[in-house]
């Protein structure tokens, strides 16, 4: 299972969990990201971080510790 954060930019991930111990979760549920939902990496930073993904039909720009929770397929 790949986490988010481990993408390429075009790579894309099919949100299977996020990591029930996060303090980001809520966070990340409230943005879209929930299981079942597919996530495209569309950019990064020159270091990786911050990275910027395509959910639900918006781009979203989320740092390298809160992608690391997403898990997927």
């Amino acid at each position: 299972m790949n986490t988010l954060d481990q993408l390429s930019i075009g790579e894309k991930i099919k949100v299977k969990s996020i990591e029930k111990d996060s303090a980001v979760k809520r966070k990340l549920l409230d943005m879209g990201i929930t299981p079942g939902v597919e996530l495209k990496v569309t950019g990064k930073a020159p270091f990786g971080d911050p990275l910027e993904i395509l959910v639900r039909g918006y781009k979203l720009t989320l740092r390298k510790d809160e992608a690391k929770v997403i898990s997927g397929e």
